[in-house]
């Protein structure tokens, strides 16, 4: 058992001088032989192999916490320094920019920056003003309400509309209008003069001006706001005139106009294939009827 520990021993410190002639590293030397020495020490006298491996195991293993260790250290180290060298230039910056600004400013004289100033013609008003946004809403709103005014006044003005109850022979009658009435508050006023009329419905009676029958839900002033054209006159006129012709100048037209016809529903759907009533048609406000005359 001795000799196979000197064996051992021997076969140890043969690895752990490496081979014949060859020089171990120096940073080395001095914890393997404080390992080789722990290991002689730690096994005086006579012991079991088993014991003497356990040992050695130990001591090797302690060598690699060591090692560890130091290893961690270094790193550790390494951080600090690179830290501590990154915050001192910081302070050195810091340190450079109060020298500079303790420079007295005869040394560096700094150029005096002009002052600019606002050109008074140029056009400013593309640029955002809360102040004159708000007072061309305000105008705008004044201006609406004005205009909202003018239309009212023009709705409430009374006409008087001349008109021929038409059953075959016209029997020409007048009869007083706001502007603003529709088409049927009219015919309820006709209704009103004409006794053939008064058993009547007014969904039962039609308007038929300009060769166009007019729906009931327009109004007088929609047809003079639009100045609004029929096929054989001018709807926004209801003044009477036998005829409407062309004056002299072929551009211009006269707003001369016919009296429109007040009919019951049924003698339309009985006589609409004769004439006058089958030049008639409803009206549609978005067709162009041109030129109007009598042909």
């Amino acid at each position: 058992m001795a000799g196979n520990r000197d064996n051992d021993l021997t076969e140890h410190e043969r690895h752990a001088q490496g081979p014949k002639g060859a020089q171990p590293a120096a940073r080395f030397v001095n914890v393997t032989e404080s390992v080789d020495e722990r290991l002689k020490k730690s096994t005086i006298g006579l012991v079991t192999l088993e014991d003497f491996q356990k040992t050695k195991e130990e001591i090797e293993e302690e060598k690699r916490r060591e090692a560890a260790k130091t290893a961690a250290d270094k790193i550790s180290a390494a951080k600090k320094a690179k830290k501590d060298k990154k915050k001192k230039r910081v302070m050195l910056s810091f340190a450079d920019d109060e020298e500079g600004s303790e420079t007295p400013a005869e040394d560096a004289p700094s150029p005096k920056r002009k002052k600019l100033l606002k050109n008074p013609e140029v056009d400013t008003s593309f640029l955002p003003d809360r102040e004159r946004e708000a007072q061309e809403r305000a105008e705008r709103e004044e201006l609406r309400q004005k205009w909202l005014a003018e239309q009212e006044r023009i709705k409430n003005e009374v006409i008087e509309i001349t008109y021929s109850y038409w059953d075959g022979s016209g029997h020409r009658k007048t009869v007083e209008c706001k502007k603003g009435d529709d088409i049927a508050a009219f015919l309820a006023k006709c209704r009103a003069q004409v006794p053939e009329l008064r058993g009547t419905s007014v969904d039962n009676m039609m308007y038929i001006k300009e060769d166009l029958i007019i729906p009931h839900h327009y109004t007088f002033y929609d047809f003079i706001v639009n100045k609004a054209r029929g096929k054989s006159g001018p709807l926004f006129n209801f003044d009477v005139h036998d005829d409407v012709r062309l004056i002299s100048d072929a551009t211009r037209e006269k707003d001369e106009s016919h009296a429109g016809k007040v009919v019951e529903r049924s003698w339309y759907n009985r006589f609409k294939h004769i004439f006058p009533a089958s030049r008639w048609e409803v009206y549609d406000p978005d067709k162009d009827y041109g030129s109007y005359k009598i042909a």
